[in-house]
């Protein structure tokens, strides 16, 4: 059984109508264009990933798959899946509480007033179908080294590379950073990042970048997230722009690859300041440069990972 989250204390909010519940998930060999009409309420997104192509909807959508299929002989259909937003998600989401931060999934709502004693900053997250809702540890964890890290330490920008929904990004600005870059190279995670941003009302202070996080990694920031898996996160630990990064908070690492980046990270000039485990399955590394000092300067923009087969496989056992 997964940890929960720290719930909110008290009463605070009440559940409304989750807008996700069943999930028909149909997997493509090939890559699927904005190809499904608008019309069409029953889709909820694509997941691309690879040269494969995940379409999700709440109905069975057998007909608009054959549909999409004689229009489009160079796809191939190689499976299709029925689960539960429950269980895609690992649990039943819920408003939880990491210091002065409070993350609120969009659907409840307010049940008592607020007061100065009990009024932290409040995430409303939408995390629709990808990465990030904070129930998996590696976010949780994230989420509680930053609420450490920004309590003693000022940032003015932050680079949250494989940032699903944004969560960590938004997370980071709200907690006082000035401002952030959202990259993710699934375009669903990209959009959902920035539906995220504009729910919490952060067009100016955060940007969200559909693309590869390894071209990001040479640009200016104080801190950079990588809540991503090792395959991506590699790259980025031998990349010359992390030498100039004050701070680094990478997550998603499986004990095989964590005590790689544990000894990687100091090698490359980077102390590990503080460590964190879920059950001795999920690492996370917070640690800081050695340089004395440090280009600080803001990347210029106007603000306006798992993968999904493996995901899948897990939700389904959880179904049993």
């Amino acid at each position: 059984m997964k940890d929960k989250a720290p719930a909110v204390p008290g009463s605070f909010f009440k559940k409304g109508a989750c807008p996700y519940g069943p999930l028909y998930i149909y997997y493509f060999d090939g890559i699927v264009r904005d190809e499904i009409p608008a019309s069409d309420k029953t889709f909820l997104g694509n997941w691309k990933e690879d040269k494969a192509s995940f379409l999700f909807f709440s109905r069975p959508a057998q007909k608009t798959v054959d549909a999409l299929l004689a229009k489009r002989p160079d796809l191939r259909l190689i499976d299709h899946f029925y689960l539960d937003y429950t269980h895609w998600q690992g649990t039943d989401l819920a408003p939880f509480q990491i210091g002065p931060l409070r993350v609120v999934p969009y659907w409840f709502h307010k049940d008592a007033p607020e007061t100065p004693m009990d009024a932290p900053q409040t995430l409303v997250l939408d995390p629709g179908l990808v990465f990030g809702s904070g129930a998996h540890p590696t976010t949780l964890d994230c989420l509680k080294l930053l609420v450490s890290l920004l309590a003693q330490e000022q940032f003015h920008t932050v680079m949250d590379l494989g940032s699903g929904t944004g969560i960590l990004a938004i997370a980071a600005v709200k907690l006082g950073c000035r401002c952030a870059v959202a990259v993710d190279l699934n375009p669903l995670a990209a959009a959902t990042a920035q539906k995220n941003i504009r729910r919490n009302g952060m067009e100016s202070k955060i940007l969200a970048i559909q693309g590869d996080a390894k071209d990001f990694i040479d640009g200016p920031a104080d801190l950079v997230i990588a809540n991503i898996h090792y395959d991506a996160l590699r790259h980025l630990l031998n990349a010359a722009g992390l030498n100039q990064k004050r701070w680094v908070l990478v997550s998603g690492l499986m004990r095989s690859d964590a005590r790689t980046v544990a000894d990687a990270l100091p090698a490359r000039g980077f102390d590990v300041v503080e460590s964190r485990n879920h059950k001795g399955i999920w690492f996370s590394y917070l640690a800081k440069n050695r340089m004395p000092s440090l280009d600080r300067g803001a990347p210029r923009f106007r603000a306006g990972g798992l993968h999904i087969k493996a995901r899948i496989r897990e939700a389904k056992r959880s179904m049993g």
